[in-house]
């Protein structure tokens, strides 16, 4: 245990030094949004050749969210192509559930949108990636950002929270067919761990069904939404392939842009996920720039 503890601090030390040397220009603790008198808070990395375009990365693991997890270094092929990423840290679990955070994050693509020159990225081209639970909010707000107030107080109640383009890693897309049809994982079974992110509605067979409808991506595929790549690994134990091929089908009968990549052999994570973030890069290169790739 402690050689791996150790090979991981090399890693992410190695990471940050590359961040740190690349002259990327870090600014902290940017308030986006406030909840129960507490400040809801995004870092924003700013390349030193920007293109003029923005990426949200959801900083979250099992629905919990910290400043601490946010590493540069892991951004670096984005930055290296010039994108504007916006780390986001949301309200976490067990004090929040997720319809909460599915709010928060609905709150900082607004902010984001409503300070677009501030900034300097294109407010109605905005890409979106993260991993695990940061890949379901992404899938979230792939498949259902939407307009905002327009009568709203608040200025940036009145921006839109829908964004242009998905790319993210081994998402939960259906928490009601989790590793197999009616296999049930809304906070009960195979995710009971993280069972206070889904609140008191686990509890019950039909407060799972109702609350396992509405937080799952999958039912809220249209050929509307975001064009959205996901990579998974088939071995995952964690986030069974399963969610990413009934997602995909659910994508092809409704005619939206999805592409799956598959990891042969791969669990939640792997070594070289820096290439697929080159990959997520291309994505967005396409799809929010307009560039063909020349794979």
């Amino acid at each position: 245990m402690k050689n791996r503890i150790a090979l991981f601090l090399c890693v992410l030390l190695t990471a940050c030094s590359v961040y740190a040397q690349s002259g990327v220009k870090r600014t902290e603790d940017i308030i986006y949004g406030r909840k129960f008198g507490v400040a809801l808070t995004m870092d924003v990395f700013q390349p030193v050749k920007p293109n003029g375009y923005g990426v949200v990365w959801m900083v979250s693991g099992g629905f919990f969210s910290s400043k601490e997890a946010i590493n540069g270094g892991s951004y670096k092929p984005l930055l290296d192509r010039g994108y504007t990423v916006f780390a986001v840290v949301h309200g976490s679990q067990p004090k929040f559930q997720i319809p909460e955070i599915k709010q928060d994050i609905h709150r900082a693509i607004r902010f984001i949108r409503h300070n677009a020159s501030q900034y300097g990225v294109d407010p109605e081209h905005l890409g979106i990636s993260g991993g695990s639970a940061g890949g379901h909010l992404s899938l979230t707000m792939g498949t259902q950002g939407k307009v905002g107030k327009r009568d709203a107080k608040d200025p940036v109640e009145a921006e839109s929270s829908a964004v242009q383009a998905v790319a993210c890693f081994y998402p939960p897309t259906d928490f009601l067919n989790w590793g197999n049809e009616g296999d049930d994982a809304v906070g009960f079974g195979p995710t009971e761990k993280f069972s206070p992110a889904f609140g008191p509605r686990n509890a019950t067979e039909a407060g799972r069904k109702e609350l396992g409808k509405e937080i799952s991506p999958i039912n809220y595929v249209t050929a509307k939404m975001a064009p959205t790549l996901v990579i998974h690994g088939d071995a995952d134990k964690q986030v069974p392939i399963y969610q990413a091929r009934i997602f995909e089908q659910k994508c092809k009968d409704a005619g939206a842009t999805y592409k799956l990549i598959v990891r042969e052999g791969k669990d939640h994570g792997w070594p070289g996920m820096e290439k697929d973030m080159v990959l997520f890069a291309d994505w967005f290169d396409q799809y929010l720039r307009g560039i063909k790739s020349k794979g």
